[in-house]
Formats: structure tokens, sequence, C-alpha cells
């Protein structure tokens, strides 16, 4: 009895202190929700595409005052930051950091994915009935957000302030300014076939007047005759004495190796080239200067939203890969770039009356080659060769001629449901057929099915929980795959130097950094995510996150109050590394 008296005294004491917690988390969040209604003018959500966690703390004491380091210094840096979804790719990515979901909350598995029921490959932001504005439907087609089937932040901030809140976004990529854009936002990407940055119909009827005059002026042109060249002495680099190796790619003109010139005598290809290079950042920087002015925002009695996805490094990323001097180089002159753009936010709207996030979409790998010369297993996938293999295994093993497999996109492969049926076959048996096939593949590590995932039946296991985190219960495929590690994936086997979309640590691994009123300088240890980037924005404008958002409040956004010297924060010493509470490097 004494026994029993103790655990229910033990549990009262629990149930208690939680809801004493609870009432002071919630006191601090609308305290913090009826103070930031009247701090902030502008949210700026800046995604850098395809940017390692680890390369903005490597490259601290050489970056400028007023680019990463303004972040660094003034706000919270969560330096363990990952992805806890498998499949990371670009829409994936920027729908995660918009939405607060996985792929079965915003809809996306992938870039593009197989669709069953039309026979179709659907490509995540195309849309047909909405014709790009000036442009031919036959050669551009058209975009929407239709298939995000969440909403966004930045469709929250609209509905929560009945339409007086705007949002903006825009990008190299199409992907990367629609997704973050939402269904109530307005977004921009570049025309890497004239240099322009256009829209579709989904979002005006013609081009804005301000529009027209920016892509009129050519300002992509002032870069024809130039080179990209390195911003400080090769001495400084890294990477310097490893310029022009074997393994990177170039891309038309280009060349491996700096100088690299930007003109071409096809226009297409030069306008196309400058994604693959800084200039296609400053560009974009360029039009977002432009917007602001013109659509004035952070001007109005309710904050306005500015999504801006930097691509130059992706696209650098994937042709020289990370450890190359390319990539280094960009980095820096991001810095000079992002400088450029908290400066004129600073003169338009008002550093301390903007918050600020900065995070990426994936991070990557290093080329398979350049791990391969170190000692590492690593390797390319040849996937036209092999799933030409695994799909005369399964005729063999059904002893058919049809053609079972439709083809991969990542991580799905897709089995033809016509053979399946037409055969009379048990669709759940053929994929643990095709599932096995692929496990005595080399350079596979895990495979899991549709049916498994539908049910739940899949091991309890950090890899497994993020494939069913990458799963969309109609959009993906038959059978979902991880390559080992270091292990290229790609259906372009050799289209690109290095490759993302794993789950391992290098493809997860994404800095998340929030500046703004009331966010004191600190460094974060513990491990968040950035799913939890769109509910902590919610949180900090006390609006609700968005439908799809599965993610956690980071309660340093919120808590600026607290000691920097407890919890799991940090502080940034003179020394310029970080430390735990305790004054610890690590």
């Amino acid at each position: 009895m004494a026994c029993e008296r103790n655990e229910e005294a033990l549990m009262f004491h629990r149930i208690t202190t939680a809801m004493t917690c609870t009432a002071v988390c919630l006191s601090i969040f609308f305290l913090t929700a009826v103070v930031r209604a009247g701090e902030i003018d502008l949210v700026l959500q800046i995604t850098v595409d395809q940017l390692r966690g680890d390369f903005p703390l490597r490259f601290r004491e050489r970056f400028g005052e007023g680019g990463f380091r303004y972040l660094m210094d003034n706000g919270v840096v969560y330096v363990d930051a990952h992805f806890r979804h498998a499949n990371t790719f670009t829409a994936v990515g920027h729908a995660t950091l918009s939405t607060g979901g996985y792929s079965a909350q915003h809809g996306f598995p992938g870039n593009e994915w197989y669709d069953q029921s039309s026979g179709q490959r659907i490509y995540c932001v195309a849309d047909y009935r909405y014709p790009i504005i000036g442009r031919s439907s036959e050669e551009y087609g058209g975009a929407s957000p239709r298939r995000l089937t969440s909403s966004t932040i930045g469709d929250e901030l609209v509905l929560a302030t009945a339409g007086k809140s705007r949002v903006f976004s825009v990008s190299v990529k199409d992907r990367g300014a629609i997704i973050p854009g939402g269904h109530r936002g307005k977004a921009y990407w570049y025309d890497k076939k004239t240099g322009e940055f256009i829209t579709s119909r989904y979002y005006y009827d013609d081009y804005p007047a301000w529009v027209k005059k920016w892509n009129a002026a050519k300002h992509a042109d002032r870069y024809r005759d130039q080179s990209w060249r390195l911003l400080h002495d090769r001495a400084t680099y890294v990477y310097g004495h490893l310029d022009g190796r074997s393994w990177e790619k170039s891309f038309k003109d280009l060349g491996r190796t700096f100088p690299h010139p930007l003109d071409n005598s096809n226009p297409e290809d030069f306008y196309s080239g400058l994604r693959f290079t800084p200039m296609g950042d400053a560009l974009t920087l360029d039009f977002v200067k432009t917007l602001v002015k013109q659509e004035g925002l952070g001007q109005g009695e309710q904050p306005d939203f500015l999504a801006v996805s930097f691509s130059a490094t992706d696209y650098i990323g994937h042709v020289f890969g990370p450890n190359s001097l390319e990539y280094e180089d960009n980095i820096l002159r991001l810095d000079t770039t992002l400088a450029g753009l908290f400066a004129f936010i600073d003169q338009t709207v008002g550093l301390e009356r903007t918050l600020i996030v900065l995070s990426s979409d994936h991070g990557i790998d290093e080329i398979p080659e350049y791990k391969q010369s170190l000692g590492f297993d690593a390797g390319r996938h040849d996937v036209d060769s092999w799933l030409m293999h695994l799909d005369m295994a399964l005729q063999r093993h059904y002893q058919s001629d049809k053609n079972f497999i439709v083809g991969l996109w990542n991580p799905s492969i897709y089995l033809n449901l016509e053979t399946v049926q037409g055969l009379d076959l048990d669709i759940e048996a053929v994929e643990q057929t095709l599932r096995e096939l692929i496990l005595n593949t080399t350079g596979i590590a895990w495979a899991v099915t549709r049916t498994e995932l539908l049910r739940g039946e899949i091991a309890n296991t950090p890899i497994m929980h993020m494939l069913q985190r990458a799963f969309h219960p109609r959009r993906s495929g038959n059978v979902l795959i991880v390559q080992e590690p270091f292990w290229f994936l790609h259906p372009q086997a050799s289209g690109y130097a290095a490759m993302h979309g794993s789950p391992y640590s290098y493809d997860t691994y994404v800095p998340i950094m929030f500046s703004g009123p009331g966010i004191g300088p600190r460094y974060v240890s513990r491990k968040v995510a950035p799913a939890d980037i769109a509910p902590s924005i919610a949180a900090y404008l006390g609006i609700k996150p968005p439908s799809g958002s599965v993610g956690d409040v980071l309660s340093e956004v919120l808590e600026h109050e607290r000691s920097l010297g407890q919890g799991s924060s940090a502080t940034m010493p003179a020394h310029g590394k970080p430390t735990d509470h305790r004054g610890t490097p690590y």
C-alpha cells in the first residue's frame, strides 16, 4: 500500500510539474506573440541551395562583418541541424522548410515522380493550366504550386492578417521560388534562356511595369566579356592547390579551372551558364532589391514575407563538388551577397524590424571518384543498366516478356501496374521479389516496399524512419531504396560530379540561423530539424503553423530572456570556436 501511495504521489508530482511547465511556456508564447505583432515589418527567409551545415562554421573567421557573421554574431545558430527525411532533394527540402511537414504532409516525394493513373512523369511545380507570361506554352509549359498539399508559413501570415501581409518569393530555380511562395504569394524565377526573371499566369495576367523595366535592362548582359576570378589570393584558399581535378566537370565553355570565362557565342549557353557561377546569386539579389523597393515590402501596417533562395551554390557543387576551389570561392562571394542584402534591408525596412531565418534545402556529398582516391568504398550507379537488369530478372522470375519496371525517381522505383494486373499477380509479392533483387545489388544498403510502408511494417531504425517520412501514399513508388554511403545515385549517372539525395549526414546536415528583435546571440548544440523552422516562425509571429506542420517550436527563438549560460546553448568566445556552457570547445 505504501508503495502504491508513493507511486500516486510521484505521478501527481509529474502531472503538476508538467502543467506548471506548460503554463509557463504558454505564457512566454502569448507574451512573445503580443510583442512581435508591433515589432516586425518583414520576415526574410533565406534558403541557400546545397549549403551543408559545416561550411558557415568552418569559414566563419574568413567572412566579413555583414553577411553570415551578422547572423552568427547577433542571432541563434543551431550547429546540429539535420533533415529527418531520406529524400534530400530541392523540392522536398524547400517544402519542409516552408511547411514544417514531410512528404505525406506537403505532397512532394521528390523533385519529380511517376503518376500511375496518367502514365506520365510529374515535375513538382509543372502546371500547363498556367503558362509562363510572355513565353510559348509549347516550349516553356506552365507552373504553379497546386501540387503543394500544405499551406506554407507565408500563406498562414496572409490568412492571419486578412490579406494585409504580402508574400514574395525569388529564386533562380522555379521550384525554389514557387514552393516557398506558397498558394498566396507571388513567385519569380530566372529564365536560363534569356537572363530575365519570369512568372506564370497563376500569379499575374501580365508582368508588373517594374518587372518589365528590369528585364528590359538586360542585367545579365553585364557579365559578357567577363570571367569568374578568385575573390582573394589563391594562397589563402584551403582548396587552392586542387583546381581542375580530373573528376570535376564543366558547363559548356566555363572550363574546370580559374579563371572561368562567362561569355559564350551561344546566348542561351551564356545565360544558362551564369547559374553555375556566383553571378547567378548576384542577379537574384539585384532583382530582389528592385522588388523590395517597387512593392514597398515592409512598409505596410502588417508584416510582409520575403523568401529568397540563392541557387548558385547548388549548381557549383554539382559540377565541381563541395571540396573544390570553386565551391570555396563561391561561399566567400555568397557572404558578400548576403552582406549586400542585409545592408539593403537595413536601409529600406530596418534590420531591427526584420526577422531573418537562414537555412538550406539539403547538403551534399563529395565526388565519388574523389572519395575513392581517399580509400573510401564509393561508386556510381548506372541506373539505366541496373533497371534493365532488374526488369529482366523479374521477367525470368514470372516467365513473361512484359516490362515490369517503369523507372526510378529517387528514392522510388515504380512497377508497371498494367503488367502486374495483366498477369494476375499479387502486387505485394512482386514488390517483395523486387526488393530482394535490389538488395543483392552492390552499392545498395536498404529497400522497403510500398505495402510495408503503408502498413507501418518497417524496422525500428533511423534510416527506415527517414524513408517513412520520404513516403507519399499516392505519389511514391513501389520500392523505396537507399544507396550505400558515398554512392552516387541519380538517373543521370554521369551528368553531375557530385550528388545529394540520401539520408546520410552529409546530405541532411544544414545550417539554421535566426536573427531578429528579442533573439539574443547564442550557439545551440542540441539536435534540431529544418521542419522546426516554420512552426517557430509561426510561434514568433503569434499565428498558427502551416496545415502540414509536424515540427517542434525552437524554444531558443522565443525564450530570449533566458540566460545564455543555461540549457544546451553556447556562446561564441573571442577565438571564434563555439563552446558549450562549460566553455569547452566542441
